[in-house]
């Protein structure tokens, strides 16, 4: 056997991603010698570049003028892999419905012309939002008596290839409704029709008999007014073309705050320009509201205008109709503009005005500040045809201090006799959501950020004289003592109100169903709740030691949401570390358990990946978690250290306590997202994933104060972690992040060089001074914390960097974190010689969708990885060795890190061949003893 030059790393081809253990094989190791060459092609290993080199075709060093790339075979499988389809159920629980979906949109998907107005994407050729994603087919299966499925109901009668969307179960399940996107043959434009499906036979036809009836479904499209009637946006009959844009300018665009209003808001680049596109925004957004029963019949309902929300009363009696109006704003999106709230009666009488509130440009900056006036405006689920809503009484300014903060209010649709609205609740903190209970009771939930506190109280919304009672009082940061959320039931009128538990002993009980987050990890649980004494017992709880299951949904179904223990059924998913999500229906009588789906594994390539959550300490002591994944069959005593990928997030806490937590589970199966770094398990990598990055400010201190210091001492203990553990080389970590992750990457390439080789950050912000109204949970603006925010930006830290770092950005980032963030600090680098590489990527936003966009992506970020951190044989130019063995398969396979000749490694070497010859005898030893 001839020793020539030994390459340590991973080389992988394009074959075949890394395969399990054979079944011939009683000890398969995923990092040995190289095996004989038939063998590393049928693993996908050592394959030969057309430069004849062992190497990846993401090492390519002259990649300029090659359009998008396509990362290495084995990850595009993995990347290309269908979701699994989404479930929908019925109102009355005896349907699942099943959307199927597709992996990714096609890059001429988004190149498609669309308008930027009023913060909102908009598709002018259809009236709809831009770059939605939709479902390609719709399958009904009838719930049987036993827990299992019915035959499969194919919904037909559309073309094959149809994009749906807008799915939606009339109240009483016996039909859907949805949206068929289609291309016009005739002018090559878009076209969106409304389709119904029987849900018994799976036959769809057009809602409309004529086709004169254009959609819009610019803000909400339609909603369901009882089992066979609709309310639908369309496009008024006599618009017109839109308007175009005058040659000559009407005039100078003018800002002016000449009466001194103090109007702080973060950055964006979506709002309304100029009297064009505020002519523009009514051209589109504007609505012919139509009742169109299940036969076609229709009638016009109110006066065009731009509808926002259309909600419909639960006797099916009026309709709650929110609009915005002029004046507009070319500095806040349509969400602040003027905003009326009518109410209609459904035979198209108008009633009354609720509301009209004026534009809220003025809204503070800080944490918990709102809009001023009528608030969060709802129907009472529980209700025939009563509205409650929510006022601030601090004028929604949260540095205002006032006693109480909001009041919860209580109106019938048309009062009585000038009838005062009631007053539900007094909160000194904001209020956040609200859960009814058929008129028992009510819970009624407040927040306030700055101190993380979070109440819930019950009140009796329909008796007098009841004092609201305070249930729960605690921190929104502590995990552990989230008592959990009540199980929702449909009401015959489609609305979700809280599932009373009906029990032999006196009280009323609900079902609280939480996460369940442990020092070990979550195992979500089911609890039965006295709301009347807070007494609870635990129903049920996930299995702590393979399985993560979780409660999903309440399968029963009554008139008035009362289930007795033995008529319970729940919707549960179960997956582990290796099996991925399935569906069961959990029958409480007979304990049983039915599993409803049955998805195969969607990257068997790495079903033997491995897992584990691991818990370590910063060195101020604070607790910190991560999540460590390492290839398949690999084990570090044997087969040494790996070059490491760590991606991560920070988060802001308010204490050292919260910030330790574990809200992860060591048993959740490990999906690999097209933008995830577990696809690099599939070349050799070891990858600590979301590990805790805690920024803490604990009592009067702001998180942001000692950014700089945590995130250091974080990324320190994590990267001491995994090299204590022996699973990467010290010298071959890489880290990344997207967004604020991408914030953190630069920092800790500016602040902690000796932690990392090199870094990946994508749709990153490294300004602050170009954010300087505050960015994630900072709610200081920049003159009033200036050392902060110039101290953690990674763009004044430039010249301290020194490692390469490749930053991505989409070319149509509309956030505070445009790609303009990207190009200034890659100009930085530049200037400064670090190595650095920026990829802009056209028709993308924060997030990337087209698959030509992600492909590359994973291309770039391949490349980079082998380049600087895998020492791949195209980068930093490792001798490389060939190894030919008459070894069995299940006995060498190649070791998948790069093994860099020098005198500082040389015994990593002399280690290694000595293994290898020690195998060899040990191998001719046991054939001559046979």
């Amino acid at each position: 056997m001839l020793l020539q030059r030994f390459d340590q790393r991973l080389c992988f081809s394009s074959a075949n991603p890394i395969a399990g253990p054979s079944s011939s094989a009683p000890s398969h190791r995923f990092l040995r010698l190289l095996p004989r060459r038939s063998h590393a092609r049928r693993i996908g290993l050592a394959a030969e570049c057309s430069t004849g080199t062992h190497c990846s075709p993401a090492m390519e060093e002259d990649d300029g003028g090659q359009g998008y790339r396509l990362p290495p075979k084995e990850i595009q499988e993995i990347v290309d892999v269908p979701p699994n389809p989404s479930y929908y159920i019925s109102p009355r629980r005896d349907r699942i419905m099943f959307l199927k979906r597709r992996a990714m949109p096609s890059l001429s998907e988004l190149a498609k012309p669309d308008k930027i107005l009023a913060g909102i994407w908009i598709d002018p050729s259809s009236n709809t939002r831009s770059r939605m994603s939709f479902y390609t087919g719709i399958s009904i299966h009838l719930l049987m008596d036993d827990g299992s499925l019915g035959p499969e109901k194919v919904v037909n009668g559309y073309n094959e290839n149809a994009k749906i969307n807008f799915v939606g179960w009339s109240p009483d399940g016996q039909h859907v409704a949805f949206t068929v996107h289609y291309e016009d043959e005739v002018d090559s434009g878009s076209n969106l029709a409304l389709w119904i499906a029987d849900a018994e036979n799976g036959k769809a036809r057009p809602l409309f008999k004529s086709t004169d009836i254009i959609l819009n479904a610019i803000f909400e499209l339609y909603v369901w007014v009882n089992d066979s009637t609709l309310l639908v946006s369309t496009i008024p009959p006599s618009l017109g073309d839109p308007p175009m844009k005058p040659l000559v300018p009407f005039g100078p665009r003018i800002r002016s705050n000449e009466q001194r209003n103090i109007i702080q808001m973060r950055s964006t680049k979506e709002m309304l320009k100029d009297l064009h596109e505020e002519e523009l925004f009514d051209y589109y957004a504007t609505s012919q509201l139509v009742l169109v029963l299940l036969d076609g019949t229709m009638k016009p309902v109110a006066l065009p205008a731009i509808y926002t929300s259309l909600d419909p009363s639960p006797d099916e009696k009026y309709l709650m109709l929110t609009s915005v109006h002029r004046p507009y704003s070319s500095i806040v999106s349509y969400k602040r503009f003027p905003k009326k709230v009518e109410l209609w009666t459904i035979d198209g009488r108008f009633v009354r005005e609720i509301c009209d509130l004026p534009l809220a440009e003025d809204i503070p900056v800080a944490a918990n500040s709102v809009r001023k006036g009528k608030r969060s405006i709802r129907w009472r689920p529980d209700m025939p045809s009563t509205l409650y809503w929510v006022e601030a009484q601090d004028g929604g300014d949260s540095n205002v201090e006032v006693s109480p903060r909001d009041i919860v209010y209580m109106e019938l649709a048309e009062p009585l006799n000038g009838e005062k609205p009631q007053v539900l609740l007094k909160l000194d903190l904001r209020y956040r959501k609200s859960y009814w209970c058929y008129g028992s009771f009510a819970l009624v939930y407040e927040y306030w950020y700055k101190t993380r506190r979070t109440r819930t109280w019950v009140i009796s919304p329909d008796k007098e004289n009841l004092i609201p009672r305070l249930l729960f009082e605690r921190s929104s940061e502590d995990a552990y003592s989230n008592p959990g959320s009540p199980v929702m039931c449909r009401t015959p009128a489609g609305t979700l109100v809280i599932a009373k538990i009906k029990r032999n002993c006196e009280g009323s009980y609900i079902l609280l169903k939480g996460q369940g987050a442990t020092p070990r990890g979550s195992t979500p649980f089911l609890d039965i709740f006295n709301v009347d004494t807070g007494e609870k017992e635990r129903l049920w709880e996930s299995d702590k030691e393979k399985y993560y299951e979780s409660i999903l949904a309440l399968m029963f179904y009554h008139p008035k949401c009362e289930v007795h223990l033995d008529q319970l059924k729940l919707l549960v998913s179960k997956e582990s570390r290796r099996e991925t999500t399935q569906y069961y229906l959990k029958i409480w009588s007979n304990k049983k358990q039915v599993q409803i789906t049955n998805y195969p594994h969607p990257y068997p390539q790495l079903a033997l990946l491995q897992k584990q959550i691991i818990r370590y300490h910063r060195e101020d002591g604070v607790k910190l978690t991560a999540t460590l994944y390492l290839p398949p069959g690999y084990n570090p005593s044997i087969d040494g250290p790996l070059p490491c990928l760590i991606w991560s997030y920070p988060g802001e806490f308010k204490s050292r306590e919260a910030a330790g937590q574990v809200r992860r589970s060591p048993n959740k199966f490990a999906r690999i997202s097209n933008n995830f770094p577990l696809l690099w398990l599939a070349r050799g990598f070891a990858i600590l994933a979301d590990p805790t990055i805690p920024i803490i400010g604990e009592e009067n201190q702001e998180p942001n104060d000692r950014y700089i210091e945590q995130l250091v001492a974080s990324a320190e203990a994590a990267v001491n972690e995994v090299v204590r553990r022996g699973v990467a080389h010290p010298d071959k970590i890489a880290v990344g992040g997207h967004s604020y992750g991408a914030f953190m990457t630069a920092n800790l390439l500016a602040h902690a060089p000796h932690l990392f080789c090199c870094g990946i950050a994508r749709s990153g912000a490294y300004n602050r001074t170009l954010t300087p109204f505050g960015f994630q949970k900072e709610m200081r603006t920049l003159w009033e914390a200036t050392d902060t925010y110039i101290k953690i930006s990674p763009f004044m830290s430039a010249n301290k960097i020194k490692k390469p770092i490749l930053l991505i950005h989409g070319e149509d980032d509309s956030k505070v974190t445009t790609a303009m963030q990207s190009s200034q600090f890659y100009d930085a680098l530049k200037g400064h010689g670090v190595p650095c590489r920026l990829v802009i990527l056209p028709c993308e936003q924060h997030q990337y969708a087209a698959r030509e966009s992600i492909m590359h992506i994973i291309w770039e970020t391949d490349r980079w990885l082998q380049k600087y951190c895998a020492n791949d044989c195209g980068g930093n130019k490792v001798m490389e060795a060939n190894v030919e063995t008459s070894q069995s398969p299940s006995e060498a396979v190649l070791d998948s890190k790069a093994l860099t000749l020098n005198f500082t490694k040389i015994s990593s070497l002399i280690k290694l061949i000595w293994l290898a010859f020690a195998r060899f005898i040990s191998s001719k030893s046991k054939k001559s003893m046979q």
